[in-house]
């Protein structure tokens, strides 16, 4: 699969020729990362800090609650990979620092080390200084303490002249069960479909923004099909992981799908179909997902309302229902509940409301049956949720915030406030 990868340097997207020249300024990151984030995990590089000339942490900490990013770029301690990790970061990415004294002290599953090579050999300081190893020699070294490599070949970065694919299996067996990710010259989908058969990911850069290759046709790359019209089945979820109906995709319906992110598919028949142009129930797209087989895909939609179905049902298999379908209809309510309505006197009393919360959760606090605990869990939850509504909260950034906690490594010590 392909990680889009954005470099920074003074504030600014920009695109080097061998780690030296810089051949392209993209301007401000975050639409560009907007974009990318719909191909998955993003690499996010501050150059300024790998040569020690500068920080852009301020700037890429904006992207993190937008995107899922690797950091990388002048991490130099296992306090700054923890600052990163805590900060939302899906991982760090460490070069110079990547030892096994200095990983141990960090969550595997959370760390890439980065092996920039010329000619083979392992460079380090920003790629200016030899070490005499091989990449090979380096992922034996770490591979117990990462999750994954990124391995970079220097002499063609930035080149638009093809990887390295020769090189691709021999490195994935070496870095065992730690992931690959191939940087440097990949040019052409098919350049990340091949890699993506090998068995690594494909980080791309100046490719995607000179236009050699479209993002679209880039996630697209890796995916098969077995089917007589070629079609990819696509699943259509919504931001919380609801199944909304089952689509169906091709290359063309990708790459419109990426261009406009939004929902569109490819109709069975009737060709291009944006989802929401007659009908007004439109799809914001968040991300798209390939299935571990790469013959059937995920869409992850920000849905309006009435919902994904042609008979204005949230999903194909009727209403939601839950957490999720009562906060759509509180918030509905907000705008629709009669004066005098319990509904809208919580909506328009904050004393009443805070009332209501401080006295549900206290009888949360003394349930210990478990039909007890469930159905005062459920009152807290809805006046919660009221309180959610009220200020224009939707439930996303409510649960944007408990992944945005799961990502910490460093946790506060949880004691009651005095």
């Amino acid at each position: 699969m392909i990680v889009p990868s954005i470099d920074l340097m003074d504030g600014q997207t920009v695109q080097l020729v061998g780690g030296k020249t810089k051949v392209l300024e993209a301007g401000d990151p975050r639409p560009i990362a907007e974009k990318f984030r719909l191909a998955g995990e993003i690499a996010v590089i501050d150059l300024d800090a790998a040569l020690s000339r500068g920080s852009n942490a301020a700037l890429i900490k904006g992207l993190l609650p937008h995107a899922r990013c690797r950091v990388g770029g002048g991490i130099r301690s296992v306090q700054a990979a923890m600052d990163w990790l805590d900060a939302g970061a899906v991982s760090v990415i460490l070069g110079t620092m990547a030892k096994p004294e200095i990983l141990r002290e960090l969550p595997r599953e959370r760390v890439i080390a980065a092996l920039d090579a010329v000619d083979g050999q392992v460079v380090v300081e920003g790629w200016t200084q030899g070490t005499g190893a091989t990449i090979t020699d380096r992922m034996r070294e770490l591979r117990e303490h990462v999750s994954g490599f990124l391995v970079t070949f220097v002499e063609r970065e930035g080149r638009l002249g093809g990887t390295n694919l020769d090189a691709v299996a021999a490195l994935v067996e070496a870095a065992g069960g730690a992931r690959v990710t191939i940087a440097g010259g990949v040019t052409t989908p098919e350049d990340v479909a091949a890699i993506d058969r090998l068995g690594a990911d494909a980080q791309v850069g100046m490719a995607l923004y000179t236009g050699r290759m479209d993002l679209g046709d880039a996630i697209a790359a890796p995916l098969v099909s077995d089917r007589p019209d070629g079609l990819f089945p696509t699943v259509v979820c919504d931001e919380h992981g609801t199944a909304l109906g089952l689509a169906y995709s091709n290359a063309e319906s990708l790459r419109e799908a990426v261009r406009l992110q939004r929902g569109v598919y490819q109709s069975r028949k009737r060709g291009l179909w944006i989802k929401g142009e007659s009908s007004g129930a439109t799809q914001q797209l968040l991300a798209i997902d390939l299935d571990c087989d790469r013959d059937a895909l995920r869409f992850t939609v920000r849905q309006t309302p009435p919902g994904f179905c042609h008979k204005d049902t949230w999903t194909c298999w009727g209403g939601d229902r839950g957490i999720t379908d009562l906060s759509r209809k509180l918030a509905e309510r907000l705008a629709e509940a009669p004066a005098g309505s319990y509904t809208r006197r919580l909506l328009e009393d904050p004393a009443l409301l805070r009332s209501k919360l401080v006295e549900e959760a206290n009888e949360l606090a003394e349930a210990t049956e478990p039909d007890h605990v469930a159905a005062e869990v459920a009152d807290v939850m809805y006046f919660a949720l009221v309180a959610m509504v009220r200020a224009g909260v939707p439930l996303s950034q409510v649960e944007a915030h408990l992944d945005a906690r799961a990502l910490k490594v460093r946790r506060r010590p949880g004691n009651a406030k005095s």
